[in-house]
């Protein structure tokens, strides 16, 4: 799957370059490159560096291959990617250059936009970004997420109850993968569980992701083809969708607070007018993107925090005990079902404190509330330190509207910007021992721009909140339910493109509480 993605971006990146790049050799006159410019090369023609990207990345070694350059050339560099002349850029500068100027625009894959809509906030810059970002922020900031916290709740533990509980093993990224789904038709799109629109988007969904990474030839049998349809399926469901929560509102039989659909139909122009703020358009395309990037990137954070806590006892005794691993005695956990193991077989590094004091003072079936959720400060650092060690996005272009100097050196108009997270995440000056787990480096803010998992300044991801709350619901009852196992001893990933554990992350369950008499298991 891997090999694949990368050999269709690669395609679909170059194919077009290739024939601009024939048609115009002989009769463009090129403008004279500035004399600063980053050190580095170009490469070879159209090919520059990009299979050497590709290779790393296939073998998850992208990171490294990164990091070679920032040890040869410095926090700035010129390359070759996918045809076009680039400069690789990283470091907390780099990011805030990335995150915070209108000189660098969006530049994402050609696939993307004609998926998802080209009015979506990943593509938009300005005044438009800042007017799309506004508005949804809307319905995503805290004070309104939080009565919310119920509904989610139940979405969890539904969820638990119909796909983890009587097992005695699951396969844990696309359980997840299902369970952020049904939160968004829920919360976000206010689609009633079991109702055949919600079937339909569904079904449209699972399509469309098949060929989201996809060389873009829209010929007959392509995935990008099967992409392209099953797209326009699901923005019919969401376009009637959409005009039925429109006429509903005018009727006065629904508010805006009801779900993010309504929110964005329901804003209007300052000074009381009739015009909404955003066109149905926009709605519907960032509806696209609200479902893929809310679908992914938190079942990436939750299947790796499931991942990493099926064997980190020295997390799990600072969590319970306060004290460094070495000091700590495994018998002292009456919980723990065998104190011999090694590598023991726990519920998970955060069923502890904070969850149980949570617990008790809870009724039986008692939802979460908001203050609840703000109690579970560790278990958030857990999922912050997870991302600073593996960001679901591995990194981004930008394209330069403008000739921008930075750290001495001119990054020319019309060349690509490419940032990666990790490089900074791993940085041994910001953050000490970067390859260690060590969730109480987020016990102080990290230094600005310094951890970037959410992007950063005018950037930050405007579902942050959402990625919080969702994140924290699921592990609370994961955790006071289950304790869990891997199944595969090779505890790899790769990324297609995103970070995909071996196999999905199988892992054998032991239901807390509930005696083992549940069948096999499939490990």
């Amino acid at each position: 799957m891997a090999a694949s993605v990368a050999v269709a971006l690669l395609v679909a990146f170059l194919l077009p370059l290739i024939i601009y790049w024939l048609k115009t050799r002989t009769t463009t006159t090129k403008k004279p490159l500035p004399a600063n410019l980053p050190p580095g090369s170009l490469g070879l023609p159209v090919i520059g560096h990009s299979l050497g990207l590709l290779r790393a990345m296939r073998s998850n070694t992208g990171e490294r291959w990164l990091q070679s350059r920032v040890d040869r050339y410095g926090p700035i560099s010129k390359l070759s990617l996918f045809g076009a002349p680039t400069v690789f850029v990283t470091g907390p500068a780099a990011n805030k250059l990335v995150f915070g100027s209108d000189a660098l625009a969006p530049k994402q894959p050609r696939c993307l936009p004609l998926i998802l809509g080209r009015r979506n906030i990943l593509e938009l810059a300005g005044d438009d970004y800042r007017r799309v970002r506004g508005a949804m922020m809307q319905f995503l900031r805290p004070d309104v997420l939080r009565r919310y916290v119920g509904a989610m709740d139940a979405e969890v533990t539904r969820h638990l109850d119909a796909e983890w509980s009587g097992r005695r093993s699951v396969t844990v990224l696309p359980l997840m993968k299902r369970l952020t789904f049904d939160i968004i038709a829920t919360l976000l799109f206010g689609l009633d569980r079991g109702g055949d629109v919600r079937a339909r988007l569904a079904m449209a969904f699972a399509d469309m992701l098949e060929g989201m990474w996809s060389v873009p030839l829209d010929l007959p049998f392509t995935a990008f083809r099967r992409s392209l349809r099953a797209s326009a399926t699901a923005r019919r469901v969401l376009e009637t969708t959409l005009a039925e929560k429109k006429a509903r509102l005018e009727r006065g039989e629904s508010s805006p607070a009801d779900d993010l659909l309504s929110c964005l139909a329901g804003i209007r122009a300052e000074g009381g007018g009739v015009e909404q703020v955003l066109t149905d358009e926009e709605i519907l395309d960032n509806a696209m993107v609200v479902l893929v990037a809310g679908h992914d990137t938190s079942s990436v954070l939750m299947t790796f925090m499931i991942r990493h806590l099926a064997g980190d006892l020295a997390t799990l005794a600072a969590m319970v005990q306060g004290k460094k691993a070495s000091n700590v005695e495994v018998s002292n956990f009456p919980w723990w079902p065998c104190p011999c193991l090694t590598t023991p077989f726990i519920s998970s590094l955060v069923t502890c404190t904070e969850h149980e004091e949570i617990a008790k003072n809870k009724a039986e079936g008692e939802a979460l509330t908001w203050e609840d959720l703000n109690s579970m400060r560790f278990t958030w650092r857990v999922a912050q330190e997870t991302l600073r060690m593996i960001p679901p996005i591995f990194g981004s272009f930008r394209r330069a509207l403008e000739d921008i100097e930075f750290d001495g050196y001119c990054i020319p108009k019309g060349w690509q910007v490419f940032w990666a997270s990790s490089v900074t995440h791993m940085d041994p000056g910001i953050f000490k021992d970067p390859e260690k787990f060590d969730p109480s480096r987020f016990e102080a803010p990290a230094p600005p721009y310094s951890f970037v998992a959410f992007g950063s300044g005018q950037r930050l991801c405007a579902g942050i909140e959402f990625a919080r709350v969702e994140t924290l619901v699921t592990m609370h009852h994961l955790v006071r339910r289950f304790r869990w196992k891997l199944c595969c001893k090779e505890n790899t990933f790769v990324r297609d493109p995103m970070p995909s554990p071996l196999h999905g992350l199988p892992i054998e369950l032991e239901h807390i509480g509930v005696a083992s008499s549940l069948g096999k298991s499939s490990c």
